[in-house]
């Protein structure tokens, strides 16, 4: 439906490792380890994002792996293409420099991908916006509701 109303789309590939749904157990978040995980992302969809990038265009990632695999493909400014891979945790003070815009489900607490959306949006308006999709009964976690940041 995306592309047939006009928005581009590339697709890239993240392996997720179980580290990445590890609850996180360090008093300091930066020192949780995701773990290695592998990505790709093929010459075509790096054009197209670098394109938007450089046009000044969104790059909405539509989900928190797409997000890590953008931010660390892309840690220049400019997506690098190819096959990697990354114990990239996005914690706040995070420095996007890819990623503008993210689609993502709502995460357990304690979790990394709870961090990455607060390193995202903000913990404060993170926190508001959890407090009012359990007041209105919201599914939480892989399949649950989604939520848009801008």
């Amino acid at each position: 439906d995306l592309e047939r109303d006009g928005i581009e789309v590339a697709r890239v590939t993240l392996h997720v490792g179980p580290g990445t749904f590890k609850p996180i157990s360090v008093e300091d978040v930066r020192l949780h380890d995701v773990g290695l995980e592998r990505y790709r992302i093929v010459d075509a969809a790096a054009d197209r994002i670098n394109r938007a990038l450089a046009e000044g265009r969104r790059v909405i990632a539509v989900g928190t792996t797409v997000t890590r695999t953008l931010e660390a493909a892309g840690a220049s400014g400019r997506l690098v293409p190819g096959e990697g891979a990354t114990r990239l945790l996005i914690a706040p003070g995070h420095r996007f420099r890819v990623v503008s815009g993210l689609v993502t489900n709502f995460h357990l607490p304690g979790s990394s991908l709870i961090v990455l959306v607060s390193a995202f949006a903000g913990r404060r308006r993170v926190l508001a916006a959890y407090r009012r999709a359990v007041r209105e009964g919201y599914r939480f976690y892989s399949y649950g509701d989604a939520i848009l940041l801008l």
